[in-house]
């Protein structure tokens, strides 16, 4: 949804630039064409696009969002705070909250999602609030049936492949028995065995993915954190531990970066050639990069690594990267992966100071300082 953000920003950018006397004037006619050109392009979004002022004066809301807040009527000198009180308790808390959010409301006894995006812009020295509301039901709704039926298929070839040959095991372990052949039976009970491991394997992982818990950060010595990792995995080049500590929860980063090292590991490449880096910002942030001289991956494995039930492995369950997703984004961080330059892949991933813990980047965007 970025790329819709930043192209509604820039025309709600152009339709204030363009007369500044007549925005202080809030006139909602004009003959410029310009303007009208604009205008058409913010009534025509599908989302719903409301900008006030910081005492909460309307001054653009487009057709989405009149249908979604007004039941269609105009909001000529509406006040959008104002209706705070009468709105449903979801959308409220969405609207004064620091962050964007995705939250669910109950219409006609049916659940709506939608997706809210908050915006700060300083125009004319004044601050103004730029808020984009989509309806986004349909589309994870039409989402989450792909997923289950990605799911259904990956657990159901796991189960055919560990099931068959358990079927045919034990009608030859019938046969053995029944013949007194006893001693070769050793090897069917072995089989069996192993193959009710490795589904037994398969399931916790995927019950574990799910039962994923809240992080619990806490304030973190690098130098100390890095050295387990590096007894866990002494052939890969660790850097220096940065002097500032960082702000995580142990285990589950911990977890991080025990996925990423194995995945490096098996990559393809030299061990010695599996680098991990921990940088920090002024802000108490961190990034950290695992590298590796690997095969690497096609532009299609990259845009889909991420994603649940992913891989590429012949016995991958397609969780690896996905667990470290959740973990990373729940500290409120971003994980991402690219293709090296000479071959190998880099994964790297940053994680919030705690004085940024639960707080999404707010964009000011300076329209009329001088």
């Amino acid at each position: 949804m970025s790329w819709v953000l930043a192209g509604v920003c820039l025309a709600i950018a152009l339709l204030l630039a363009i007369d500044r006397r007549r925005l202080r004037a809030e006139a909602a006619r004009t003959s410029d064409g310009r303007d009208v050109l604009v205008r058409t392009i913010v009534d025509a979004a599908p989302m719903a696009i409301v900008l006030f002022s910081d005492g909460g004066r309307i001054l653009v809301a487009n057709a989405a969002a009149r249908d979604l807040f007004f039941e269609g009527k105009s909001s000529d000198g509406a006040n959008f705070l104002s209706l705070l009180p009468t709105a449903p308790d979801p959308l409220a808390k969405a609207i004064i909250g620091d962050r964007d959010e995705l939250f669910t409301v109950e219409q006609d006894g049916e659940r709506e999602t939608y997706h809210l995006a908050k915006r700060v812009l300083d125009i004319g020295g004044a601050p103004h609030t730029l808020l984009m509301v989509k309806h986004l039901t349909g589309e994870l709704t039409r989402q989450e049936i792909e997923v289950w039926k990605k799911l259904f298929r990956v657990i159901s070839h796991e189960l055919n492949n560990s099931l068959a040959p358990i079927t045919s095991l034990a009608h030859s372990g019938r046969k053995l028995a029944s013949s007194g052949n006893l001693a070769a039976l050793d090897r069917v009970f072995d089989t069996i065995g192993e193959r009710a491991e490795h589904l037994k394997t398969f399931l916790d992982g995927y019950a574990k993915f799910a039962r994923i818990p809240a992080p619990r950060p806490a304030r973190v010595e690098w130098s100390q954190f890095l050295a387990g990792i590096s007894a866990l995995h002494p052939r890969a080049k660790i850097s220096e531990p940065p002097a500032e500590p960082g702000y995580f929860d142990v285990a589950q980063v911990q977890q991080v970066l025990i996925n990423l090292l194995k995945n490096a590991e098996e990559s393809g490449g030299p061990p010695e050639d599996v680098t991990v880096e921990v940088t920090t910002q002024p802000d108490g942030a961190a990034r950290v990069v695992v590298a590796d001289r690997g095969r690497g991956m096609s532009k299609e494995v990259l845009e889909h690594a991420l994603l649940p039930f992913y891989s590429t492995k012949e016995k991958g369950s397609g969780l690896g990267l996905a667990l470290c997703r959740e973990i990373i984004e729940a500290h409120g961080g971003r994980i991402r992966l690219k293709s090296r330059e000479g071959g190998g892949t880099e994964v790297s991933f940053r994680l919030p100071g705690a004085a940024a813990r639960g707080m999404a980047p707010r964009a000011l965007l300076t329209l009329t300082r001088a």
